[in-house]
């Protein structure tokens, strides 16, 4: 719950998108545990104020995400921006700064999710507020704030799975790109490959079967994997890592149990379920599989006429031309684009990619408010308003 001076923050946060930021930094949102719901709420809350219509969804307690609409016409869907509530942890790394204070140095507002992603989602906000009142009868826009992005885009999922989306004809994410457009991203395969053996008295291995030489076997072969796929022009090759490994429970065991995780970044075009199968295959049938992340990677092409209109309009106050380019990172819009099918999307954000998950995070205040302008004028060139 935000303390009663964070509510009264938040309740002139509406009159500017720092202070807007400021109030959502004073929300805990921090994944794991999540504890979306009171953010949710007040952010809730707000678009009601202005007239847009708010629903709620939980997919497990207390994480929540927001999906919000006004206007609405029968010649176009409307225009979806997208953003999380949640934030990493705050690190091992002792901070310099109150995490959750909002604390200014300069043009730097600090806090944990200044960057990644509440000023994004603050920017958004006002730009909906803004425009508001000019929305009905236009092609209006829909608002997705989800629970759980951190570490598996979960509350995206249940959001896509349950088909609680309704439908989109364009779709702006609002992730750290210091308000530069991009034009996706790679898709993400997340697994744990498990393995099971038998149980014996360490000084009497023979009696047992070891999991953990199995897994290290089967761990092996990922290090010489060929995806078999050429190099995306702009986003490169599909990548993969071994990020954790796991096994046993005593020295003097022998381990009836080990894992491992792997994290693969794929490029448009690739069969995420053929990539699975291979995937089985060179680990071999002992491995027993559980992915719990698989979205398809992002990519709109430049020629999109969409895309031409954000590349202007983003530039006038970028003051340089927008030329193609990916994000490194991951983003709700694998799983959204499974219901907004086709639907061109760009990655655009005030915050400063290099700062995501860093220690003493911070956003530039002068890209929030830029932020809004840009926002506003991609909303009122897809309402014609």
């Amino acid at each position: 719950m935000g303390s009663p001076a964070i509510r009264a923050k938040g309740r002139r946060s509406d009159q500017d998108a720092v202070a807007l930021t400021r109030s959502l930094l004073g929300f805990d949102t921090v994944n794991p545990p999540g504890r979306e719901r009171d953010c949710a709420r007040h952010l809730g809350a707000m678009l009601e104020g202005w007239g847009f219509g708010v629903a709620y969804h939980e997919f497990a307690e207390g994480r929540t995400s927001v999906i919000a609409r006004a206007g609405g016409a029968d010649s176009r869907p409307p225009l979806c921006l997208t953003g999380h509530i949640d934030t990493v942890p705050l690190g091992a790394r002792a901070w310099s700064r109150d995490p959750f204070a909002g604390e200014t140095d300069g043009d730097r507002l600090y806090g944990r999710g200044s960057s990644d992603m509440k000023a994004g989602v603050a920017a958004i906000l006002l730009a909906a507020r803004k425009l508001a009142k000019k929305l009905p009868g236009t092609p209006g826009v829909v608002i997705v704030l989800t629970a759980a992005e951190e570490g598996g885009c979960i509350g995206s999922e249940h959001l896509a799975r349950t088909r609680l989306l309704g439908s989109a004809g364009a779709m702006i994410v609002g992730e750290p790109t210091s308000n530069y457009p991009y034009l996706g991203h790679k898709g993400s395969l997340k697994f744990y490959a498990r393995f099971r053996g038998v149980s014996a008295h360490g000084s009497m291995p023979e009696l047992g079967v070891n999991a953990i030489y199995k897994a290290v076997r089967a761990v092996s072969r990922l290090e010489s994997f060929d995806f078999g796929e050429p190099a995306h022009p702009v986003m490169g090759r599909p990548t993969m890592n071994v990020g954790t490994f796991e096994g046993g429970n005593t020295v003097n065991s022998v381990p009836d149990a080990a894992s491992f995780g792997v994290d693969i970044r794929t490029v448009p075009g690739m069969d995420h379920a053929a990539l699975r199968a291979k995937l089985q295959a060179t680990l071999g049938k002992e491995a027993e599989l559980e992915v719990f992340s698989d979205m398809n990677a992002v990519w709109t092409g430049p020629q999109e006429d969409w895309v031409q209109r954000v590349f202007e309009i983003a530039g006038r106050t970028l003051g340089v031309k927008p030329e193609p380019r990916a994000q490194t990172y991951n983003t709700d819009a694998g799983n959204l684009l499974k219901v907004y099918k086709g639907a061109p999307t760009v990655v655009l954000g005030p915050g400063e990619p290099q700062q995501a998950h860093q220690t003493d995070e911070y956003c530039s205040m002068e890209r929030i408010r830029q932020s809004v302008e840009i926002y506003e004028g991609l909303i009122r060139d897809w309402c014609g308003i």
